[in-house]
């Protein structure tokens, strides 16, 4: 069974962005001074901070356990997650749906549940969870890693690795060496993203509907 949650996509707000054009939907919001070196006071506060959020330096983001007060905006991380994995599993139910009791979990003292914060905005998650292996295994426990969300405005920042450090410090204060994760095989985007933090492929999981 693959759990859910291992991402880069999902819908998010963003921001949005004036057309300066007359004929555009938002001519209507343009001074009455529309010459071509007027531009509204939205579209450069707008742009301001898009150049902001390119250039975050990565020392100004932190990451903290979850707290109850989060729990609005890790429920809209969900359905952002849930979204972007429909597209690649269509045994999901149509709707909304829940991957997780977040509000448990926060409180669960065998998950760590991580959040990256940027000046009092959360803008990332992801979740580590104490399991017991296989008995087979050479390692009794492992941690099982999901809930990976960023903000798409904030993606390709570094934020999911910051995550992923703070996962790991977690991990090993636990007692425990050894990290697990499922994705699926066609969200190729977040297959090269595990690699690249130093996952390898261990077991592909296959289905038949019949």
């Amino acid at each position: 069974m693959v759990e859910k949650g291992f991402t880069d996509g999902g819908s998010a707000k963003v921001l949005k962005i004036i057309n300066c054009s007359p004929q555009g939907r938002d001519a209507s919001r343009l001074p009455q001074d529309r010459s071509e070196n007027v531009k509204p006071a939205a579209l450069v506060r707008h742009n301001a901070l898009r150049f902001y959020k390119r250039n975050i330096p990565m020392n100004e983001i932190i990451t903290r356990k979850a707290q109850p007060s989060d729990l609005e905006t890790l429920l809209f991380f969900e359905q952002g997650i849930v979204a972007a994995e429909r597209p690649f599993d269509p045994t999901l139910k149509e709707g909304e749906i829940h991957y997780y009791d977040l509000a448990k979990l926060i409180d669960d003292p065998d998950f760590a549940v991580i959040v990256a914060e940027l000046n009092g905005e959360v803008i990332g998650s992801g979740y580590a969870r104490v399991t017991q292996s296989k008995n087979y295994l050479k390692h009794d426990r492992h941690c099982y890693l999901g809930f990976m969300y960023v903000k798409p405005e904030y993606r390709g920042r570094g934020v999911n690795s910051k995550v992923l450090d703070a996962l790991k410090q977690w991990t090993k204060s636990q007692g425990i060496n050894e990290l697990r994760l499922e994705v699926y095989n066609d969200n190729q985007p977040a297959v090269r993203a595990y690699e690249k933090a130093g996952f390898t492929p261990n077991l592909l999981e296959m289905r038949l509907g019949l």
